[in-house]
Formats: C-alpha cells, structure tokens, sequence
C-alpha cells in the first residue's frame, strides 16, 4: 500500500475490541516511562540496574518470552533456534531464551542497559542499535524474532527528526528481510489504546508480513496482554489467546489483519 498518511481508523474494525486504557500502567500519562524522555535517557545507569535487580520484573520478563516463544511454534525437535531480541535491555529475556535452549542476538538503544547485561555475562550477543533505524544484520539469518515491551516506543517522536510511521516502516521494513522466509516474529507490547495498536500493525503488514494481534486474558484489566505474532510468508492461523480462567478461556480474541 503506498500510503504514508494515518490509517483511517473505522471504530467497528477489530481494533474497536481494544480498551482505551489496556493496561495498569496508563492510570496516568507518567506512569508510561515511554512518555517520560527517549529511552536512551530513561534507562539511565540508575534505572537500568534498578529494572534489572526488580524481582517483580524478573518475573514479568520470563513469563512474556517464554509465552512470546510459545508463539513463535517451533517444531518440538530440540534444535536450537537463532533469535533476534529487539529491545533486549539487560538481557532478562535473552536468559530466558537461554534457558528455553536457543541463541539469541539482542539490540537496545540504550547503553546503560547493554553494559549491564554485559556485566552479568548473558550468553547472547549485544548490539547497541536504535530499532527505529532498522536492523543491522544480512537478510535471512534469523530463526525468529522477540521482542518484549519495546515496539511502542516508535510511536513517541522524541525529536524533530523523529517520525512515528516512518520508524515503524524502517524497523518492520529490515525485521522482515533479516528473518528467514516463513519464519515468525512475536512481539509483546504495551499500545497506548486502540489507535496505536492499529497503527503498528498497519506498518507490519505494509511491508508484507502476514498475521494479527492475540489479545491474552482480555476481560483483566491487570493481566491482559498484546502480542503481535507476524510471519515473514504466507498466511497462517493465529494462535489461541490465553483466557483467565476456565469459562474466560474461550473468550480469548486473536484479531487477523492480513495484507500488504
């Protein structure tokens, strides 16, 4: 599609399912560290040790990418998988792929982050790369892609140079040359209502993604949770989203936004 401009935004489209508040963390407009400066400068060296030393993050952390690799279906055969970990921080998640049996190569803008997860010797590698100009690797050489409470950052213009669409069309645009041909990309994010989460899923499927967002446990407020699952081929199933307990379990919504 060659359309630079907003997504017309029809309010009975799938997105319409989206909360305007998806999740606790928006009580108020200071309570989204993505409205509170760039990330390079909100993960400072205070806050990146003070993130990674938070055993209530730890926890989040591992359950995202374990349920992130979940998503990605990998044939149950043991044989490791290469991971891009975009907005990989201190490496909370990269152990967990670690432990889940697969090799990983991390990217974050933020250097403060980075040296931290060098200073506990994370087993992946570390690239200190702003998604917003792409990715830096040759086309083709990855398995998959996760990434965990990072895409909506693109959304911010940090400075005048910074435009929202276009960042997110750069990111999406390298992600799907760099992963190989049918292989997945599972992304857990935080939109800041329906419109935003419209507006990322948009860019994925302009530059010729396939797939849609799983909404898990929809009908909690505190543990609800986006992915975007996108496959770099043709069209598959969504996955089954989670539900709460077991008459929510069914009321799980996958919304499909196949195109290019």
């Amino acid at each position: 599609l060659a359309h630079d401009g907003p997504p017309h935004h029809n309010p009975r489209s799938p997105f319409s399912l989206l909360s305007a508040a998806p999740h606790s963390w928006n009580a108020t407009a200071m309570s989204r560290p993505e409205l509170t400066a760039p990330p390079q400068e909100f993960y400072n060296d205070t806050e990146a040790r003070k993130y990674t030393s938070s055993s209530r993050v730890i926890e989040i952390q591992d359950r995202l990418t374990e349920r992130a690799v979940e998503l990605l279906n990998f044939p149950d055969d043991g044989v490791p998988r290469l991971l891009l970990d975009v907005g990989c921080g201190s490496g909370l998640s990269g152990e967990r792929l670690t432990e889940l049996g697969h090799e990983w190569i991390g990217t974050d803008i933020s250097k403060s982050m980075l040296e931290v997860a060098q200073e506990r010797e994370v087993d992946g590698g570390l690239i200190h790369f702003d998604m917003g100009h792409g990715c830096p690797f040759r086309p083709g050489v990855f398995d998959g892609c996760v990434s965990i409470s990072a895409v909506q950052w693109l959304c911010n213009a940090d400075n005048s140079r910074h435009e929202p669409r276009k960042r997110l069309k750069a990111f999406f645009t390298q992600l799907y040359k760099v992963l190989k041909r049918g292989a997945k990309a599972v992304m857990q994010f935080y939109p800041d209502g329906a419109k935003q989460a419209e507006m990322i899923t948009t860019a994925a499927l302009r530059v010729g993604f396939s797939g849609g967002l799983v909404v898990d446990y929809p009908n909690s407020t505190r543990a609800k949770k986006y992915f975007l699952v996108l496959a770099a081929g043709p069209p598959e199933s969504l996955p089954t989203p989670k539900g709460g307990d077991a008459e929510e379990a069914g009321e799980g919504r996958g919304v499909r936004m196949d195109g290019r």
